[in-house]
């Protein structure tokens, strides 16, 4: 059978910015196997599988690979996700609910004279603080200094919403910039507590790079070795999450602009939002633009 694909960028307003993401629209019937190897294929750091919802009070199922393993739940798939579905419905729905291996994900649809420009999503999951790491560790990974690593604010860390990531802080935009995977590293410190992935940021952001109030990037273990990921929307929430509960005060709503991306010519802007009453985080949420690339057809060899 023909299945339907629409491929996006997200996190971005405009072409070949962002993250790239497909959408294989008539999953139906697929085998996990199946979806891992198409996956592999197109070989973005991610490719969403709709499928009809399990409850029929959800609007679907989303499964969600990346070229080498499937995640229970990611930032910037839901967000691609939810803006090709809300833009090719006959009838407009103000939020879309997926069912994911982490649970459940509303995903907010943001209209502008009719069109959709955004989406923003909550995370599925409270915010887990697991394993710590050391500062010598993290930097080994990243191919910096342990000097480069800030910890006063916090220690390197396995922290999630869904999915687990070794969030850090660096302490300059330069420090950042010059960062690279060093895969001897990655092996001898993931995976941990479920991270695979590091996750580093800085506060130390030029004006010129307004809006943005952190710059972060993201290294994960690709098809081919270890590679950066455009814009991380699952480690971002994460990372927002912990801001939140690291803030002394009890009752809040941190917003905050970060970009990732702009090191390897796909800048992203990621708007995050963390709730918190009483001294606990209550939701988490991530959003941002997206822009329609291309879409297709594929037919698998061996189906009707």
């Amino acid at each position: 059978m023909q299945r339907r694909y629409i491929t996006v960028d997200v996190f971005t307003d405009r072409a070949f910015g962002g993250n790239q993401l497909a959408v294989v629209l008539d999953a139906g019937g697929l085998s996990t196997t199946q979806m891992q190897a198409i996956a592999t294929e197109f070989n973005y750091s991610e490719t969403t599988f709709v499928l009809p919802p399990r409850d029929k009070a959800n609007d679907a199922e989303v499964r969600i690979f990346t070229p080498v393993r499937e995640l229970p739940f990611a930032g910037h798939p839901n967000v691609g996700t939810a803006f090709v579905l809300a833009t090719i419905a006959r009838e407009p729905k103000p939020r879309l609910l997926f069912e994911e291996k982490a649970g459940l994900v509303p995903v907010e649809i943001v209209r502008e004279q009719g069109r959709v420009v955004s989406t923003e999503l909550t995370a599925p999951q409270p915010l887990a603080r697991l394993a710590t790491c050391s500062a010598e560790e993290v930097a080994a990974c990243i191919s910096l200094t342990a000097e480069d690593i800030k910890i006063d604010r916090h220690a390197p860390q396995v922290v999630g919403v869904g999915t687990p990531f070794v969030v850090a802080e660096v302490g300059s935009r330069e420090a950042v910039r010059r960062a690279k995977p060093d895969a001897a590293a990655f092996s001898r410190m993931l995976p941990r507590d479920g991270a695979f992935s590091v996750y580093f940021y800085t506060r130390d952001v030029p004006a010129a790079e307004a809006p943005c109030e952190r710059q972060a990037r993201m290294f994960f273990p690709g098809a081919s070795g270890l590679i950066e990921d455009p814009a991380t929307g699952s480690a971002t929430v994460a990372a927002a999450a912990l801001f939140a509960d690291l803030d002394p005060a009890r009752d809040c709503e941190l917003k905050l602009t970060i970009g990732q991306g702009f090191d390897i010519g796909r800048p992203s802007l990621l708007l995050t939002r963390v709730r918190k009453q009483d001294g606990k985080i209550v939701s988490a949420h991530v959003g941002g633009s997206c822009v329609q690339m291309m879409e297709g057809t594929f037919r698998l060899v061996g189906e009707g």
